[in-house]
C-alpha cells in the first residue's frame, strides 16, 4: 500500500496562498495609481477642457454631473454641438437643479438652429441652376440618353 505525503499538499496550499496574497497586494498597490490618474484626468478635463481627458475621467466616474458638464463644455469648444447637447441633457437628467445647465442647453440649441439651412434653400438642383447651364459631376453626359 502506498502512503500519501501530506507535506506536499501543505506545501502546495502554502504556495497557492502566497500567490493569492501577492496578487491581492499588487492589486492594492495599483489602486492609488488609478485614483490619482482619474484625479489628473478630472483636473485636465475641468481646466483644459480636453475631450479625451474628460472621456478618461468619465470611465472612473460615469454619473458625476460636474464632470459631464465639463465634458459638454469641452465638446462645445470642439465644435461638436450635437454631442454637447446630448451630454448636457444627461446632466439635466442626473442633476436637474445644477445651475447653468438649462442655459447651456438653450445656447447649444440656438447655435444648432442657426446653422440649419432655411426652408427656401434646397440641396437639390433647382430649375434656375438648370437654366444657368450648371452641370454637376455626377450628371450623365449630354449625349447619353436616359
Amino acid at each position: 500500500m502506498r502512503r500519501h505525503s501530506f507535506g506536499r499538499v501543505k506545501r502546495s496550499a502554502a504556495q497557492f496562498a502566497a500567490a493569492a496574497c501577492l496578487l491581492v497586494c499588487l492589486a492594492a498597490a495599483a489602486q492609488p495609481a488609478a485614483t490619482s490618474n482619474s484625479n489628473s484626468d478630472f483636473e485636465r478635463c475641468r481646466v483644459q477642457a480636453s475631450v479625451d481627458a474628460c472621456y478618461d475621467a468619465i470611465r472612473y466616474r460615469p454619473s458625476d454631473p460636474s464632470l459631464l458638464s465639463a465634458l459638454g463644455d469641452a465638446l462645445a469648444r470642439a465644435n461638436r454641438p450635437v454631442d454637447a447637447l446630448r451630454t448636457y441633457q444627461r446632466v439635466a437628467a442626473l442633476a436637474p437643479n445644477l445651475p447653468g445647465v438649462a442655459a447651456k442647453i438653450s445656447a447649444i440649441e440656438a447655435k444648432m438652429s442657426a446653422k440649419r439651412p432655411s426652408a427656401n434653400s434646397s440641396p437639390r438642383a433647382t430649375s434656375a441652376d438648370a437654366a444657368a447651364g450648371k452641370r454637376f459631376s455626377n450628371a450623365a453626359p449630354e449625349t447619353q440618353s436616359h
